[in-house]
């Protein structure tokens, strides 16, 4: 008998061969008074993603999104009887119907994309977490009253206070908890000028067509540029990169002002 995961595994393969639903369905938290920074640019670049593959879906917003996903983390989909969170497996999930972003890419392509996903993952995943949950500022005034929100008293105070330990004790394990505020800030200074410079003056970053890299892209540098935060230099960083913000508008225009999906 084979293991639960391997068993999940085999069943998500079997399931990313059958036809994209017309009922798909994109869980996240309420967008207006719930989602904070990470969420957001998560949930974004699995939208992206899917708008550049075709592919349809709804959007359900749900207060315990983050609760109902089996990897905890939003955002999450519902493909018939299969559910998928976050960006890498969703991508996995949809090749296995035949429906690729990459597939003239070589494997030195393949390679450096995934080395660009791990960077953004890493630095600019924590750094967010880093300012929404650590940063006192940011978590008086933004975190918190949006986090508990949705939630009565007193399991408002129990519940954030439970998701900000377990963010710390995620951020020590990286090695991003003792860092300084401004340490993050160059953090992800150097991870755009990364970012920048291999991106260069083309359209996306493997040419005239958008890869996941350039939805996870501009997951995280549209929500940066569109999250007001106090005394927060994540924007401010983004925008000495022209590029890197044109990129985001570009994605924007083309996949997103369009009827929705």
């Amino acid at each position: 008998m084979p293991s639960p995961l391997l068993a999940e595994s085999i069943a998500l393969e079997i399931g990313g061969q059958e036809p994209w639903p017309a009922d798909v369905k994109l869980y996240q938290p309420y967008e207006v008074e719930q989602i904070l920074l990470p969420d957001n640019a998560n949930c974004l670049a699995v939208q992206a993603y899917l708008r550049m593959c075709g592919l349809t879906y709804q959007i359900e917003s749900r207060a315990n999104a983050e609760f109902m996903s089996p990897s905890g983390t939003v955002p999450f989909i519902k493909c018939g009887k299969y559910v998928i969170p976050e960006l890498e497996p969703i991508v996995s999930f949809v090749e296995n119907k035949g429906i690729s972003l990459t597939t003239n890419f070589d494997d030195s392509q393949k390679n450096d994309m995934k080395a660009y996903i791990s960077l953004i993952n890493f630095v600019l995943g924590n750094s967010e977490l880093y300012v929404c949950w650590v940063d006192e500022d940011t978590y008086n005034k933004v975190t918190k009253p949006r986090y508990s929100s949705v939630y009565p008293w007193p399991l408002n105070h129990i519940q954030t206070r439970s998701k900000r330990a377990a963010v710390i004790k995620h951020l020590k394990a990286v090695k991003y908890y003792n860092k300084t505020i401004e340490e993050v800030y160059q953090e992800v200074e150097q991870c755009c000028r990364s970012l920048s410079d291999r991106l260069d003056d083309k359209e996306y970053f493997f040419g005239s067509k958008p890869s996941e890299l350039d939805a996870l892209v501009f997951g995280h540098l549209f929500t940066v540029i569109t999250t007001s935060l106090p005394n927060s230099q994540f924007a401010p960083i983004v925008r000495q990169f022209p590029s890197l913000v044109e990129l985001a508008q570009r994605i924007e225009r083309e996949y997103f002002q369009r009827d929705s999906y």
